[in-house]
């Protein structure tokens, strides 16, 4: 995160800056430097603590992340002929219609299925 003397060096145009990237507003009156450099260092703290008390972003009950995990269940696995017609469809070979609809039904549901296990692997962490 940022120092105090990383802070100092910089002027008040610098550390406005600095906080509109990161969508910070200074903790004060904006005209002295402290105000933003309080801003600054604080706001990784508070998000961590807006986060363990429940606002904003909150972490999965277990019954939620469960919930994923028995959708990812259903979805189950490709069958060889279905992984291999995705292999297929992801080289670009695609059916005319209407098959062409199911073909791309199916290449949807393996890419929400790894997107799921993606989910579950990045909850778990």
């Amino acid at each position: 995160m940022f120092t105090r003397s990383e802070l100092k060096i910089k002027t008040i145009a610098q550390l406005r800056d600095l906080c509109r990237r990161y969508g910070i507003k200074p903790t004060g009156n904006a005209g002295y430097k402290t105000s933003w450099i309080t801003s600054l260092m604080s706001f990784p703290a508070i998000a961590l603590t807006q986060m363990e008390e429940g606002r904003g972003l909150k972490r999965l009950s277990f019954e939620a992340y469960q919930n994923i995990a028995v959708t990812l269940d259903q979805i189950n696995s490709p069958t060889d002929e279905q992984a291999a017609l995705i292999k297929l469809t992801m080289e670009g070979k695609r059916y005319q219609a209407p098959q062409r609809w199911e073909q791309e039904k199916l290449l949807n549901l393996y890419k929400a299925k790894l997107k799921l296990e993606e989910v579950i692997e990045l909850l778990g962490e």
